[in-house]
């Protein structure tokens, strides 16, 4: 395709986006954004698509792709007047929360431009996408499922569509998305300029991109590398709690820790909203933080924040980026991070300017393997410790206590209050009256919910698992080895069976449902499990032939979505 010429470059101070090539009003927002120099994987990506090249990129979330497709999109797509009646371009993503956050920036991005992002995805209200589509948007930004029905529908005309984007393929892949997205892609004209990122490139991605893109360029940003004692004044520690009990122990834990200021990281904005909420509920002065809120409502949440005024501030990883605050004591990680970089990054905010910090993780049983995976990556040892009890609550609030009567000592101006000790120690022994009045103070602190939180206990063969990992790694083995090996060889011979789970779309499955009833039930690897493709009334997995019967045992035994399914070997499976 024939690229649109290239505005007059900016004569604002962002000369590395301006180098690029971009329309001058992209740069002039990416300025106002605050967006100085382009990232690794913007500096490749941008030149290409604004050639109109295919791209075939491999790059992990937090390296800044979203700008290296957005930014060219926009470039290339961007009316002249009104917007079109037709959808110019479509950016395919595996989830809602991610259409969000997509569509989001190419508002940002693109609004000197005129350009409409119109975010699709199930699970929202049909009557305003419909409405919305019907009126014209320039760029769609979808969710395979919903794309394709409203494809279905003839609601969504892709016939006039330049730029296809499909972001984080592996996982719109992993989560059973193949025959959508092949069924989409033929809908759109041939002479599209398409790109595809993927933080991996197995061959499955390999083979949907030789059939959708023409002579793509490469580009390939590695993972960061996590150097090695990255936060050494950081104190790591997890606590390993079933999700009814989360709420709890974070209210636990931060009665015991008391925080001077906390971050606490979510991974949505729902999840953010509510932990807010019920954090507030609990006494707490707790502001939440996430891409639903203005500019307008962010800026009066970070100056609470910065003034002390709210001690903790709730946040997604994204709303998150780009905070400059010194005083942050602790970090508390909700859900585990599922990338090292990520959690590096998160607890970054702690520590600062020669200051020790605390970095706390709250972990499901079925979390731990991340755990550990981050623990190898960053060769630094997070602590996993007990849940406090309500003894250990008590003995902190009366440290607590201690610590403020002798403040308070030291600060003299007790003369008007001596009345009253010299009273009572004609009656009471000096001591007694002492020990009354720190329990009257103690008495205002103790809250009313003061009950044992429930141990989860790591399942026998997750904490054997971790026993075998520690043994190999004193012996200088490296721990993994093992499995991997298995399951290469596995793949190699093809001995990779798919097990047929009657539960699909219908009943509300999810990929990591299944991953989940897998991994903690029969004690799998999440990496010895191959492709899933979810149906409405049935799902497929992929696991090695060694433990398929293994696998199939334990799901018969046991309930998804709460209740019993079918579960056997895949009778269509080709031999």
């Amino acid at each position: 395709m024939t690229p649109r010429a290239a505005a007059p470059a900016s004569t604002d101070q962002s000369p590395g986006f301006a180098a690029l090539g971009l329309d001058s009003r992209l740069v002039d927002a990416l300025t106002a954004l605050g967006y100085e120099e382009p990232t690794p994987v913007q500096r490749e990506a941008i030149p290409p698509l604004l050639a109109g090249r295919d791209v075939l990129g491999q790059a992990a979330t937090g390296t800044g792709k979203t700008a290296a497709f957005a930014l060219p999109l926009l470039h290339l797509v961007a009316p002249d007047a009104e917007p079109r009646e037709r959808t110019a371009a479509l950016i395919l993503v595996p989830t809602r929360e991610l259409a969000m956050q997509v569509a989001e920036a190419v508002h940002k991005y693109g609004k000197s431009l005129g350009v409409c992002a119109l975010p699709i995805y199930g699970g929202a209200s049909m009557e305003n996408q419909l409405r919305m589509l019907k009126r014209g948007v320039d760029v769609v930004v979808a969710t395979p499922g919903r794309a394709l029905d409203h494809i279905r529908r003839k609601t969504l005309r892709l016939d006039s569509v330049k730029v296809v984007v499909l972001d984080e393929a592996d996982e719109m892949l992993d989560m059973g998305f193949a025959e959508d997205l092949e069924a989409i892609l033929q809908a759109t004209p041939q002479e599209r300029q398409t790109a595809l990122f993927s933080a991996t490139l197995p061959a499955r991605i390999a083979q949907l991109a030789e059939a959708h893109l023409k002579d793509p360029v490469r580009v390939r940003i590695d993972r960061e590398v996590v150097p090695s004692g990255t936060a050494p004044r950081v104190r790591q520690v997890a606590y390993i709690v079933g999700r009814a009990h989360k709420v709890a122990t974070l209210g636990r834990v931060l009665d015991v820790e008391n925080p001077t200021s906390a971050i606490v990281f979510c991974r949505t904005r729902t999840e953010v909203d509510e932990l807010a909420e019920s954090l507030n509920g609990r006494g707490y002065r707790a502001e939440a933080l996430h891409g639903g809120l203005s500019q307008e409502q962010r800026d009066r949440v970070m100056k609470k924040f910065r003034a002390n005024s709210a001690d903790l501030l709730i946040a997604t990883d994204v709303a998150a980026r780009g905070l400059d605050v010194q005083h942050v004591s602790h970090v508390v990680n909700y859900d585990v991070p599922s990338a090292a970089e990520a959690y590096v990054h998160r607890i970054g905010r702690t520590g600062r300017a020669g200051r020790e910090g605390v970095a706390i993780t709250l972990a499901e049983p079925r979390e731990h393997r991340l755990l550990r995976n981050i623990e190898q990556q960053t060769k630094q040892k997070i602590e996993i410790a007990a849940v406090p009890t309500v003894a250990d609550l008590r003995a902190r609030r009366l440290e607590l206590t201690r610590a403020s009567i002798r403040e308070t000592i030291l600060a003299g101006d007790l003369d008007h209050f001596r009345v009253v000790v010299d009273s009572l120690a004609q009656e009471f022994d000096i001591m007694d009256v002492a020990a009354a009045a720190v329990k009257q103070a103690d008495a205002k602190e103790s809250g009313a919910d003061e009950q044992e939180i429930p141990t989860a206990a790591l399942r026998p063969d997750a904490a054997r698992g971790a026993r075998d990992r520690g043994s190999a790694q004193q012996a200088g083995r490296g721990p993994e080895k093992p499995r991997r090996a298995r399951r290469e060889r596995a793949t190699a011979d093809g001995n990779v069976v798919r097990v047929y789970i009657g539960a699909g779309r219908k009943s509300k499955v999810r990929p990591a449902d299944l991953v989940g009833a897998i991994v903690n039930e029969a004690g799998v690897d999440a990496r010895d499990i191959g492709a899933i493709q979810i149906t409405d009334r049935f799902s497929l997995v992929e696991v090695p032939d060694e433990i398929a019967d293994e696998v199939i045992g334990t799901l018969r035994a046991t309930t998804i979505k709460g209740r019993r399914v079918l579960v056997r070997r895949d009778r269509e499976q080709s031999t």
